[in-house]
């Protein structure tokens, strides 16, 4: 057998394994980037082959834990790229402002960066009051994190600039308290977030929303799990329901392409028409 043929069974049995023993389905992942993080933990882990570190993460919990977090990909920053905040605020708000009760789902929240910056948007414009934000992801740890809403204070220059390019319109800084933690965020941001589990892979839709946010996720997915989370999203979706992807994404050439219409096509933000 070819190296690189063993090398691809290794990975299998590892993602068969974990998926058995733990329920995390990376199967369908980009099999570019899972490489690339697999070996890293083969790297930090000190084990031999990607053999030896299925025999570790099937036998020992906290090794697991420790694959999930290098697997689900946990890039994220507040008011990231602002532009598309902007848009938000400019294109999808004027929309919301005709709902009664708005409903959000912010799926692969991560550590909360854009939980905080969504709910900072809907307070300044006035609707936070009648929303329900969702605020989903794979990894137990990352929703802790996130509902904890501290932040490193060396973010907090970053952040704020990213903020007044978004339209801002306070003082960044009166959103939270610097302490020996870092930057805590005021509690009153998360007070209409549920923050749960949830798998994009194997996991229901759960209830009907006004917007879906799942930025630079999917490019992650390989294109059958593409598809197969657009069809969740799509049934997710109130008619001219908003979804918004990231800038690297796109719903073209997926199987719901004809099934939206671009609000915001630079900043691929989708509105549902059938």
């Amino acid at each position: 057998m070819r190296t690189e043929d063993l090398e691809q069974l290794e990975i299998d049995l590892l993602l068969e394994g974990v998926y058995r023993r733990y329920g995390y389905d990376f199967r369908q992942y980009a099999r570019g980037s899972l490489r690339r993080r697999i070996y890293k933990r083969v790297l930090d882990e000190r084990v031999a082959s990607i053999s030896s570190l299925q025999e570790r993460v099937l036998r020992d919990p906290q090794a697991m834990e420790r694959l999930v977090l290098e697997l689900s990909i946990n890039v994220t920053a507040m008011f990231r790229d602002p532009t598309f905040y902007l848009a938000l605020r400019t294109k999808v708000v004027p929309l919301l402002r005709t709902y009664p009760f708005i409903r959000v789902w912010n799926a692969g929240c991560s550590t909360g960066e854009e939980v905080y910056s969504l709910a900072m948007l809907l307070q300044e414009e006035g609707l936070y009051d009648r929303t329900r934000i969702y605020a989903t992801d794979i990894n137990e740890r990352v929703l802790q994190r996130a509902e904890e809403g501290v932040f490193p204070l060396d973010k907090m220059r970053g952040y704020t600039e990213n903020y007044i390019k978004a339209g801002g319109r306070k003082a960044f800084s009166e959103y939270y308290k610097a302490g020996p933690r870092g930057a805590t965020f005021k509690r009153d941001l998360i007070e209409n977030v549920v923050f749960a589990q949830h798998n994009l892979v194997s996991d229901r839709s759960f209830n009907e929303f006004n917007v879906i946010m799942c930025r630079n996720v999917m490019i992650y997915f390989d294109k059958a799990l593409q598809n197969h989370v657009h069809d969740l999203f799509h049934r997710s979706l109130i008619n001219f329901g908003v979804l918004t992807l990231g800038r690297k994404e796109s719903i073209k050439f997926t199987s719901h392409e004809n099934c939206y219409e671009a609000i915001d096509g630079l900043e691929r933000i989708y509105k549902k028409v059938k």
